[in-house]
């Protein structure tokens, strides 16, 4: 099992950025798939879900309205599109099965929002 995040940068509040995750090593299109968020001297938090088909989706009060998950199972990637980006935001972003499976982590990708 792997996933390879990116995306990531540094971006001015108010701004955009969309992050990639390609994963590879199990029945991708039969898992749902989440995003996750980990800010310095924070415990890692949730983000949003998509279902195994992306035709649900879900988001934490923090991500609703600005932010969007897809995916594509012919590519075994799912995106997360921030606009309205805030300084909170700044963290490293993570993609994976739901966090209680246990299953290994990427390297996560860096998104800073400062001016």
């Amino acid at each position: 099992v792997q996933f390879v995040e990116s995306g990531g940068g540094l971006v001015q509040p108010g701004g955009s950025l969309r992050l990639s995750c390609v994963a590879s090593g199990f029945a991708f299109g039969i898992y749902g798939m989440n995003w996750y968020r980990q800010a310095p001297g924070k415990e890692r938090e949730w983000v949003a879900m998509v279902g195994n088909r992306g035709d649900r989706t879900d988001y934490s009060d923090s991500a609703k309205g600005r932010f969007t998950i897809s995916r594509n199972n012919y590519e075994n990637t799912i995106y997360l599109q921030m606009n309205a980006l805030k300084p909170e935001d700044t963290a490293v972003y993570y993609c994976n099965v739901p966090q209680s499976y246990g299953w290994p982590w990427g390297q996560g990708t860096q998104v800073t929002v400062s001016s």
